[in-house]
């Protein structure tokens, strides 16, 4: 079976990840924070995004638009919308998870997502390196123990336990699609399309549940816009800037470091102290991250073949 092959790694697309990490790790103090339903804010933060790049891709990359319609461009536009119905699906189940199970058991389980991503690569008949699994078992397991997951056996919790195993679920193919997508399509256009289709469908989650879209507070809709320029365009648009180099596993492991990210940014801005007992499921993360991008750099070490992606300036418009 053969294993993945990708061009090497540059400075810009290291920046782009280390960039990403520090932006996504601020997405779950600003949602705490943020006085608004959770589908209500990813909504905005979907639109808002949309609202950005939008335009950018109509003035530059409108041929690129029309070329998903028809031929053999139609694979790549049908990857860049299910790849929004994944991320949809993903905050549909994610988020009211934590309402229903505790907060520390929906992460953890959320958390699993690298191992559905490996599922996946090896679904796709792409040969993962031992090394890899064993650094995903770590991270993963580093994850749970940080998160202090206390699983509780009733219905209720079993039902949010459920959602969060489907949120890590859907996050994997988020990504599966995106790295699919983004081997010809450029960043601006697949994430125009992509948070146009989660748009859409949160759009239609929130009206259905009666969510209020509207009447927030200042601080909440400061809370927003952070959210939009950090979590989603340095965050999730870097991330898919990356699928180019990296594969989907290994950006499904670097997200986790989003765990210790989101906790030094809430005890520095909301003054919530971590346990002391999540420090060693910490440094496990820590420990099973690098193995993972050690053992896959070491699978990526031969030559890089061509790539179809069209070239851009910066990343945003990549």
């Amino acid at each position: 079976m053969p294993s993945e092959h990708r061009p090497p790694l540059d400075p810009l697309t290291t920046g782009a990840l280390t960039l990403a990490v520090v932006a996504v790790s601020s997405s779950a103090p600003l949602i705490a924070f943020a006085a608004a339903p959770a589908l209500a804010v990813a909504f905005w933060r979907n639109l808002l995004s949309v609202a950005v790049l939008g335009p950018v891709a109509l003035t530059r990359r409108r041929a690129e638009l029309r070329s998903l319609t028809v031929g053999a461009g139609r694979r790549a536009g049908w990857a860049c919308v299910l790849s929004g119905v994944a991320l949809a699906a993903h905050f549909a189940t994610w988020m009211p998870s934590a309402q229903l199970t505790s907060v520390a058991a929906a992460t953890a389980l959320g958390a699993t997502q690298p191992v559905w991503q490996g599922l996946i690569a090896r679904g796709q008949g792409k040969r993962l390196p031992r090394v890899v699994w064993v650094g995903i078992g770590v991270a993963v397991g580093g994850a749970v123990l940080a998160s202090g997951a206390d699983f509780a056996l009733s219905g209720r919790a079993f039902a949010g336990d459920l959602l969060a195993v489907a949120g890590g679920l859907f996050a994997a193919v988020y990504t599966a699609f995106g790295e699919r997508a983004r081997a010809t399509v450029s960043t601006t256009t697949y994430t125009t399309v992509c948070y146009g289709v989660c748009t859409l469908i949160l759009l239609v989650l929130c009206l259905a549940g009666g969510l209020p879209l509207g009447g927030f507070d200042t601080g909440t809709w400061l809370a927003i816009l952070a959210l939009v320029a950090g979590a989603q365009l340095l965050g999730h648009s870097m991330f898919n800037y990356a699928l180019r180099r990296v594969s989907a596993t290994t950006i499904s492991v670097l997200i986790l470091l989003e765990a210790p990210g989101a906790a030094l940014i809430g005890w520095a801005w909301l003054g919530q102290l971590p346990r002391a007992t999540a420090l060693p499921g910490l440094a496990l993360l820590l420990v099973g991250v690098a193995v993972v991008v050690l053992g896959g750099a070491r699978a990526r070490r031969t030559p890089p073949v061509p790539t179809t992606v069209p070239a851009d300036a910066t990343p945003l418009s990549d």
